[in-house]
């Protein structure tokens, strides 16, 4: 996993390389900022991380040969398997490759899904 050793959220998109991963990273990180605008984005083991006080909901990192979005557990959003369909996913990841086109997939409404379960305080994590 890459990581990276800084302290702050702009610190860290500052670090990235200007690639397709900070082009992903930084349209998933725009997705989740418009379903959830009450959230605090800051760092949670070296990756961006949303949420409010300790309790984090979402987390982007961007990795060697894709970008991560981090949920907990997938399989307790709605229409999870329908929605990413395409992507690689491991339990609470997803992994989005250089070649998927985030605003033709559902993952924008898996945000959206996952947001609306955090808001109602429903348990996403794994």
């Amino acid at each position: 996993m890459v990581q990276y050793d800084v302290t702050t959220p702009q610190a860290y998109l500052e670090v990235l390389e200007d690639d397709w991963r900070k082009e992903k990273l930084l349209r998933l990180r725009e997705m989740i900022q418009t379903a959830a605008p009450e959230a605090t984005e800051g760092l949670a083991y070296k990756m961006l991380s949303y949420g409010m006080g300790e309790e984090q909901f979402m987390a982007l990192n961007a990795q060697k040969h894709y970008v991560s979005v981090y949920v907990g557990d997938i399989e307790k959003v709605p229409d999870s398997q329908t929605l990413l369909q395409g992507f690689n996913l491991g339990k609470g990841c997803v992994r989005v490759r250089k070649t998927q086109k985030l605003d033709e997939s559902g993952i924008e409404q898996f945000i959206q899904n996952a947001v609306a379960m955090w808001r109602d305080g429903q348990d996403i994590n794994c």
